[in-house]
């Protein structure tokens, strides 16, 4: 009696159940081949081993006639070993053969070794020749006719894929650019540098900084702010004044994207009234910025010292200013 060699429990391998539907399967090995893919464990050679053995339990059990195959062959595996005596599997439809179904039985004890029945019998992990091609010898495969040799190129190179990714910026960074740390779905944290005057929409591309040396698309949104509001390539800002700045006039600041301003009202400005801040708005493609409109809103005080009331109750008993009187004509 002979105990089979090097098996591989492919449902343990993907951490599926054997009842497990396809989508499970696939879920399993896309989150398992991520984690052990080669370009994100460079120079690991047990991850890089992994990897081809998860690709190998997949190819297996995402195929209906090779995990069948798999599943009967399992079977006698499982009992107290595996001699030339095992019993014979019962016909199987052999889908490969243009499906027609197959008369010859299989005998399952002619296999010491799994290697042996996943080559021969499913036609996983054939051998390669010196050119890199996979060759399967299909003279000894009980479900090929001996006349039948099958050849098959294999590429080694993974495709190459570009994959797309979204950056959410505040409105300071999107105008100021810089180096901005990203975290991608595969696990991969990359060190991006950002050019200066982002928009919502815009898209920026990283090369070979996708899947096997693809590109990276980066889409950009940026965050509304609570002061500034981009309006083209120019910035419209409110900015607060008091009644009494706004009768006298004179300077005030102004915030800008590039840090406080002072600027001159004129007096008797109205709320609403706008006024232009030259070269201080969002950078354009052509380098040149716009300017920033900054937007007058006179701000009434809710709480005023008795002080302050009294000089109000004063201003209004001195002064001439009717706004209303065109209303009553």
């Amino acid at each position: 009696m002979q105990n089979l060699q090097n098996f591989r429990d492919y449902y343990e391998i993907l951490g599926v159940t054997k009842d497990a539907s396809n989508e499970e399967i696939k879920k399993n090995y896309r989150r398992l081949a991520r984690q052990y893919h080669p370009d994100l464990n460079p120079g690991n050679k047990a991850a890089e081993e992994k990897f081809k053995v998860i690709g190998e339990a997949y190819e297996v059990l995402s195929d209906t006639t090779k995990r069948a195959q798999y599943d009967q062959f399992s079977r006698f595996w499982k009992q107290k070993g595996f001699d030339k005596q095992a019993p014979q599997d019962k016909r199987w439809s052999d889908t490969r053969s243009n499906g027609r179904s197959s008369n010859e039985k299989v005998d399952f004890g002619n296999y010491s070794e799994f290697d042996s029945f996943i080559n021969q019998v499913i036609g996983v992990g054939a051998r390669r020749d010196r050119n890199g091609t996979s060759t399967n010898n299909t003279d000894s495969d009980p479900f090929r006719s001996p006349r039948t040799k099958e050849y098959v190129t294999v590429n080694s190179r993974p495709s190459r894929r570009d994959i797309e990714a979204r950056l959410t910026l505040p409105l300071e960074k999107a105008y100021r650019g810089g180096t901005e740390r990203i975290r991608l779905e595969d696990g991969r944290s990359l060190e991006v540098s950002m050019p200066s005057g982002m928009v919502t929409g815009q898209t920026i591309r990283l090369k070979n900084q996708g899947i096997n040396g693809g590109d990276l698309y980066l889409k950009i949104t940026v965050d509304p702010h609570t002061l500034f509001k981009v309006e083209g390539s120019n910035i419209l800002c409110q900015v607060p004044v008091t009644p009494t700045e706004a009768v006298l006039g004179g300077q005030i600041e102004a915030p800008t994207l590039d840090g406080l301003v002072k600027m001159s009202i004129p007096s008797g400005v109205r709320s609403g009234q706008r006024f232009r801040l030259a070269q201080k708005g969002y950078p354009k493609e052509n380098g040149e910025r716009g300017d920033q409109l900054v937007e007058i809103q006179i701000v009434a005080p809710k709480n005023i010292t008795q002080q302050e009331r009294e000089l109000y109750e004063k201003l209004r008993q001195l002064e001439n200013f009717k706004p209303r009187a065109d209303l009553l004509k």
